[in-house]
């Protein structure tokens, strides 16, 4: 599961930029900006560390349709700060924050 920058991170998302949140030490996040990290996500994973997140800007739902392992799905605003606390997201769902300027993605822990 160590990606090419040797540390951890799934291959998937080491070549994604990365950010931190002042509310999630410790987590290494990963940013999905390109259609093609959309659009893949973390679907088809097998594992996900506990200390990786996916975050996605513009994004009011996630679903998790081809998921291999339940998430725990953080709605964030403009400044990507938490709208509330996590939902867990079993694999074959969709949940929508309709308020939400982004989401953050994690596995259920």
């Amino acid at each position: 599961m160590v990606g090419a920058d040797g540390i951890g991170v799934p291959r998937r998302l080491a070549g994604l930029e990365r950010t931190e949140l002042a509310w999630l030490p410790d987590v290494r996040v990963c940013i999905a900006r390109t259609p093609q990290a959309r659009l893949l996500g973390l679907a088809w994973m097998a594992d996900l560390p506990a200390d990786c997140a996916l975050l996605i800007p513009r994004c009011r739902s996630v679903h998790t349709f081809g998921m291999r392992f339940a998430l725990e799905v953080v709605f964030l605003d403009e400044r990507w700060r938490p709208l509330g606390s996590g939902r867990p997201a079993p694999p074959r769902r969709v949940v929508v924050e309709r308020a939400a300027a982004a989401a953050l993605e994690r596995r259920v822990r």
